[in-house]
């Protein structure tokens, strides 16, 4: 089968084109390069020993996304592309409403013109909102989302629901995230984020490298065992894998729109990644107590159980090996 993987280049998209090249699919990829490299293209063919053919165009750009469908014979698409910081979206909410939804437009247009049904869209577990339980489910729904980034995830979701209802023969899985982090066990490819980072493990690695002075937690007064919030953190190699089982789902079911929490389901606070980090590869990370953020919820992770009963899917991969995987592509990055 030969798959279009959008941002296929970036942190989560690279580890899931190289679980689909291990797994013979055929891969096409297009990324605009916004918070990914070139060079990605070469580390993958280190690690698989496969060639990938890249598309460098934007998503945006409705015509040169046609053109990759006129040139490769497509039969699925896995949707990375889109930006991504929470902190962004809330100063620059047009930019973000215009580039997620209208990508996504394109590419389902583009799509429908050529008779390509079969779609596995990167969600998030902002959907959810606050449910007031922390154990998120996926017969929860979509709550109010806390960002314009986790707005565009909830858009889409219903736009691809939507097009469900207009046209019955899409098969469409909605895979929604938890706390991605780790690396590939090579050092090759991982999370290299632009600037100063929004997530935890990559600010942790700025720390620990010496590239930033110190991690602020954001509260330890929370109602958790430490008073430092707790997340549901899951392996990229292991997300990544969830996105072959989806395919292979939507090859050999009938069609209709299905969603899963991709997740550990086990929480792990601030605190308790930090010590691991520092335990793990031996390296200090310096950081202090900084006010609560607006907006930040004490407590959620996934409840899982449905990927492990339909999609024969779990996470494989410790605490450990996410903080000594991540470390372990960091020291490749800066030698």
């Amino acid at each position: 089968m030969k798959v279009l993987v959008t941002g296929g280049l970036g942190f989560i998209g690279s580890h899931t084109v190289v679980e689909l090249l291990e797994k013979d699919y055929d891969v096409i990829v297009i990324d605009n390069l916004y918070n990914s490299e070139l060079a990605v293209k070469d580390k993958i063919k280190q690690i698989t020993g496969k060639e990938v053919k890249v598309y460098t165009d934007d998503l945006l750009d409705k015509q040169a996304v046609d053109k990759i469908f006129v040139e490769n014979d497509i039969d699925e698409v896995i949707h990375f592309a889109g930006y991504k910081a929470v902190g962004e979206s809330v100063r620059k909410p047009l930019m973000y409403y215009h580039n997620n939804l209208m990508s996504t437009i394109n590419l389902l247009e583009v799509m429908k013109e050529h008779n390509v049904k079969k779609f596995v869209f990167s969600s998030s577990a902002t959907i959810y909102g606050d449910p007031g339980n922390p154990k998120y489910v996926e017969t929860m729904g979509r709550g109010k989302t806390t960002s314009p980034y986790g707005t565009t995830k909830c858009m889409i979701e219903q736009i691809l629901e939507d097009l469900y209802v207009s046209d019955n023969e899409w098969s469409i899985s909605l895979l929604r995230y938890f706390n991605p982090i780790g690396a590939h066990e090579s050092g090759l490819i991982g999370e290299k984020p632009n600037g100063i980072p929004n997530n935890l493990m990559p600010y942790i690695l700025k720390v620990a490298s010496g590239e930033l002075e110190i991690l602020n937690i954001f509260g330890n007064d929370y109602n958790t065992p430490d008073g430092t919030c707790i997340r549901d953190y899951i392996h990229v190699v292991d997300l990544a894998k969830g996105h072959v089982c989806a395919l292979d789902k939507l090859e050999n079911s009938a069609s209709g729109v299905y969603v899963y929490n991709l997740g550990s389901g086990k929480g792990y606070s601030v605190l308790e990644i930090v010590n691991t980090f520092e335990r793990v590869n031996g390296v200090k990370v310096n950081h202090q107590i900084a006010p609560r953020r607006a907006g930040d919820l004490a407590e959620f992770f996934a409840d899982p159980t449905k990927a492990l009963n339909e999609l024969k899917w779990k996470t494989e991969k410790t605490l450990e090996d996410m903080c000594r995987d991540s470390w372990n592509f960091m020291k490749k990055e800066i030698e």
